[in-house]
């Protein structure tokens, strides 16, 4: 009896956790679960509510955006910004919503929070699809410190900018926002050569209600590296035990999405198998947007 009073406890604890959580869904709820698990720390799911969301749920799925604890519009100013806390939501989700199994679609920083849930709830997961998501830390810096210094290797006021960067403790924040600054101001995130669908996609979502709350919490990224051990990891491991156990894994990339090498796009594409993969073109690092109705179409035909 007690060992009931317990578990019942701590599914209450963790749905009350959730009670502050922005979530939204669309389509209906009887159909195949997708829960988008949005970039970070600091992101939100404003982007991918405002343009895709309901394109996937009008395709026979019950979509669930949400934004993490202290992320987005979850505001809460005793958010430790951790993996476990992050499970902790996702949790809260599969109870409120009475989900047995979702298909956890995870983009950008996204894509680590779900490898890691997905590794430790397996039986959960239905199915994991990384979307542009970051799975090896290292190296996309490496990469994208490598690539700068190449292009600018006579000019010596960005070579400097590089080293001060390059010399940062690689497990601090200072260290992750220093490339990723690099990277958006080389436009590494923005698609080459913006299709009518693409611009129209984006000029919608800056004119909609979602535009307007794309909040950003500046300090989510220092209580990150502050408050979580695993803070730059490589999945890939995390991600074989996974294929291992029986979860399907699909891997979705744009192919000028400029934080990720080559040799890191051809290892996640050997290691959930060709027929799991697909490599966008004249697409970045937001591809349910840049390229949203291949997106979509990969997507329905893995998960039907």
């Amino acid at each position: 009896m007690k060992q009931l009073l317990l578990i019942v406890a701590l599914i209450t604890s963790i749905f009350l956790n959730g009670q502050n959580l922005y979530i939204k869904t669309y389509g209906n709820e009887n159909n195949k679960a997708i829960i988008f698990i949005h970039g970070g720390p600091s992101g939100n799911a404003t982007l991918f509510e405002g343009t895709t969301a309901q394109n996937l749920a009008n395709l026979g799925f019950f979509v669930i955006a949400y934004d993490r604890r202290g992320e987005g519009r979850s505001s809460d100013s005793n958010a430790k910004f951790t993996y476990e806390e992050a499970f902790q939501d996702l949790n809260s989700i599969y109870v409120k919503y009475h989900l047995k199994k979702a298909v956890l679609l995870s983009h950008s920083f996204g894509g680590l929070v779900a490898t890691l849930y997905a590794n430790k709830y397996p039986k959960n997961v239905s199915a994991l699809i990384l979307a542009g998501a970051l799975f090896s830390q290292q190296e996309t810096y490496d990469h994208i410190l490598n690539t700068q210094k190449t292009k600018y290797s006579n000019d010596s006021e960005q070579l400097k900018k590089i080293n001060t960067v390059e010399n940062l403790n690689k497990n601090s924040a200072e260290y992750r926002k220093g490339c990723f600054d690099l990277a958006s101001e080389k436009g590494f995130f923005k698609m080459p050569n913006p299709t009518p669908d693409s611009k129209k996609l984006y000029a919608d979502y800056e004119a909609s209600e979602f535009f307007k709350t794309n909040i950003r919490n500046k300090n989510a990224p220092l209580l990150f590296y502050q408050n979580e051990k695993q803070n730059n990891i490589d999945s890939r491991p995390f991600l074989k035990k996974i294929k291992a156990s029986g979860v399907p894994i699909f891997a979705i990339y744009g192919k000028e999405d400029g934080i990720f090498s080559l040799a890191q796009i051809t290892s996640i594409k050997n290691l959930v198998g060709k027929n799991h993969f697909a490599f966008l073109d004249n697409c970045s690092h937001y591809l349910f947007v840049d390229q949203q109705k291949e997106f979509l179409s990969n997507l329905k035909y893995w998960l039907n």
